[in-house]
């Protein structure tokens, strides 16, 4: 079953159908781990800025429900309505309360571990209980308490909001409660939180809405920003669970804008808070105005630091939901997301050059054992191209090579009985081709000679009286017939193509040659000759050529130049501008140009692919030998003849290229065309 040459080719072609399906399999899993890397990191984008932009919203919504608690506690309204004059209390009761109030808001804030600053705020501005301690337990440096009690809150924006709506937030500002002088990140000194209006019991009891203060909770700004900063620290340290490795989070990275989704309140990099998005050193504007187009989605890919990134953002709860309206974005390294998808496409490479190297191995065995009948075969091939029958091809094996071995031995034994059949068939069919023509244009002149001779028998059996006048038109007639029978035969042997040894031949020469001995011819049919002006190039347009042929093939073409101009005044064609022959010989590249424009009737498309075939004629006279006796000339001296229309639209040109000769080493004699002088008076019809 090996030895059968389909079996091989079976398994060189399933060697080789390895790579593409490797390469197949190999763009097929680039392009399913690329999209499904994209949805995944898609999905891991969106899903964790909702995520942290959730968490973000719901420490703001504690701080205000602490803020909204502690303002309701009937301590905190005791304190503030009572020293702002709405109770008959004594004042030792009022500094008790506000002793409980200061008392309450360390144990919030120790136990809660929220709300860096708890104040009691009365309506006047005035702190009247704070908190005292940190929420480690810590007491609260002088000044930082000091700097509580001193300042008035009455003039910030939000405090007039909290007294008239009853609550207020406030967003994100420096407030100034932190030592300048400490050495601290800037989000430390930052505080947001929310004031909540405190109502006094009478107002309650009597229906009034009087807000006798506010409760201010003030969280510090790390509290978020460690949201931010341990976002990709965190994530980092979990276990993947999805398509993208644990590096995917290693560069995961998190920030948080204002609400005018163009500045930075944190970021991984403290130094950028406060920072333009859209100004410098950032300058990411299309950033800004995707977070401004939309609630939730992919930031376009950009590029930070030189690292190409991808983001997404989600804004938060809106301002008109008691939300601050943050927008929150989580973003990643390009080299994370296609990291473990270079280094999968990188394990197939190796994979698909080991097959392939196994595939190209086992090929190149399987096709040397198949292609050596091959290759005998093939040199047996060109012996027989090249005309050796005998050659028989050795016969290897019972496979499909040898029985294609026996076909082509077969073959050849064949068509070297059938040689010798078809070279004397061709030969019988040359010869008899040959005499239908020469039969055909002897008939022509024969019959005027035949008509003549009758008629000169008749007179001279009659005895008629003008049997001289007679007999001389005869003999006028025989020698006329008998001189175009000689033409019919020198066309024939023209055609033949004999040889004489070439020489070098001044082609311009040529041409003037012939068209003087043309220009009376030209004349009687209302022509002249016209020769260019000699082609200032440098080189003399010399060709290699039998002389005589040279002039016969000039000759052809100028007497078809003439003929062609007669037949147009004989079918009335109408008036020529410029009755002329035009001619011109100049030398191109290292091509002897020889061109013969006539003012004739032009070729028609039926006819332009024959002109120049043998026996072709569009002329009622003529053995239609000229224009193939030219071509053949023609392209025996490694030349070429065309023939076309002329580029005015009225005419035709021949035009001739001949191999130019640079150099003379040898005198133009001994047939050159100076030194001949006889010529053939007549041009071939064609």
């Amino acid at each position: 079953m090996l030895r059968r040459i389909s079996t091989k080719w079976v398994l060189a072609v399933l060697a080789v159908v390895v790579l593409p399906f490797l390469g197949f399999a190999w763009y097929v899993d680039a392009f399913v781990s690329n999209r499904f890397s994209e949805d995944v990191v898609r999905y891991h984008l969106l899903s964790h800025a909702a995520d942290l932009s959730s968490r973000i919203d719901t420490i703001a919504e504690q701080r205000r429900r602490d803020t909204l608690l502690l303002a309701s506690v009937p301590n905190v309204s005791r304190t503030l309505a009572n020293l702002d004059g709405d109770m008959a209390n004594p004042e030792g009761d009022a500094e008790l309360f506000s002793v409980e109030v200061g008392e309450l808001f360390d144990d919030f804030v120790a136990r809660a571990g929220a709300g860096e600053f708890v104040l009691a705020v009365d309506a006047r501005g005035e702190v009247l209980a704070t908190n005292q301690v940190d929420f480690a337990g810590d007491a609260l440096p002088r000044e930082t308490i000091a700097a509580l009690e001193e300042r008035d809150w009455s003039a910030e924006p939000w405090f007039a909001e909290a007294m008239s709506k009853g609550e207020a937030r406030i967003d994100v500002f420096e407030s100034g409660l932190v030592d300048p002088d400490a050495v601290v990140p800037k989000p430390a000194r930052l505080h947001f939180g929310f004031a909540h209006a405190v109502r006094g019991r009478a107002a309650l009891s009597e229906g009034r809405t009087t807000n006798v203060g506010v409760v201010i909770v003030l969280e510090s700004w790390q509290v978020i920003q460690a949201q931010i900063s341990d976002y990709g620290i965190r994530r980092g340290r979990e276990r993947a669970v999805d398509l993208a490795s644990e590096e995917l989070y290693d560069s995961s990275y998190a920030w948080i804008w204002a609400s005018d989704a163009d500045t930075i309140l944190a970021h991984d990099d403290t130094a950028l808070v406060g920072r333009r998005v859209s100004q410098a050193p950032i300058e990411l504007p299309h950033l800004v105005e995707a977070a401004r187009r939309g609630r939730w989605a992919m930031y376009p890919d950009y590029e930070f630091r030189g690292e190409r990134k991808r983001a997404a953002f989600k804004h938060g709860r809106p301002v008109d939901e008691n939300g601050f309206g943050w927008i929150v974005g989580v973003g990643v390294d390009f080299s994370d997301i296609f990291g473990p998808i270079h280094e999968m496409t990188g394990t197939i490479a190796k994979a698909t050059a080991a097959v392939l190297l196994l595939a190209v191995l086992v090929t190149i065995v399987v096709a040397r054992r198949t292609t050596r009948p091959i290759q005998e075969l093939e040199g047996f091939t060109r012996r027989v191209a090249s005309g050796d029958l005998d050659a028989q091809v050795p016969v290897h094996g019972k496979d499909e090579l040898g029985d294609l071995a026996r076909s082509f031995n077969r073959m050849t034994t064949q068509l070297k009985e059938n040689r010798a059949q078809l070279v004397k068939a061709e030969k019988d069919a040359a010869w008899r081709e040959m005499a239908r023509q020469v039969a055909h244009e002897i008939k022509n002149p024969l019959t005027p000679i035949q008509l003549s001779a009758s008629l000169l028998e008749r007179a001279h059996r009659e005895g008629s009286p003008e049997f001289e006048s007679i007999l001389a038109r005869t003999i006028d007639v025989v020698q006329r017939q008998v001189e175009n029978m000689r033409g019919i035969a020198r066309d024939f042997y023209r055609f033949a193509g004999e040889h004489r040894a070439p020489a070098l031949v001044d082609a311009r020469e040529v041409l003037e040659e012939q068209f003087a001995l043309h220009a009376a011819w030209a004349e009687t049919e209302g022509l002249t000759l016209r020769l260019e002006e000699r082609s200032p190039s440098g080189h003399a347009p010399v060709v290699r050529a039998d002389p005589d042929e040279l002039r016969r093939a000039i000759l052809n073409l100028v007497s078809n130049a003439i003929e062609a101009f007669a037949l147009v005044e004989r079918e009335g064609g109408g008036p020529v501008d410029d009755p002329a022959v035009r001619g011109d010989v100049r030398v191109e590249g290292r091509r002897v140009v020889i061109e013969i424009a006539d003012p004739g009737p032009g070729i028609t498309d039926d006819v332009r692919e024959q002109l120049f075939e043998p026996y072709f004629t569009t002329r009622t006279s003529g053995t239609g030998l000229g224009l193939a006796i030219v071509r053949r000339i023609v392209e025996d001296l490694g030349g070429s003849v065309a023939l076309d229309n002329a580029p005015s639209g009225r005419g035709a040109v021949a035009r001739l290229e001949l191999p130019l000769v640079e150099s003379e080493p040898e005198a133009r004699s001994n047939g050159g065309p100076m030194s001949a002088t006889k010529t053939d008076g007549e041009g071939a019809k064609s």
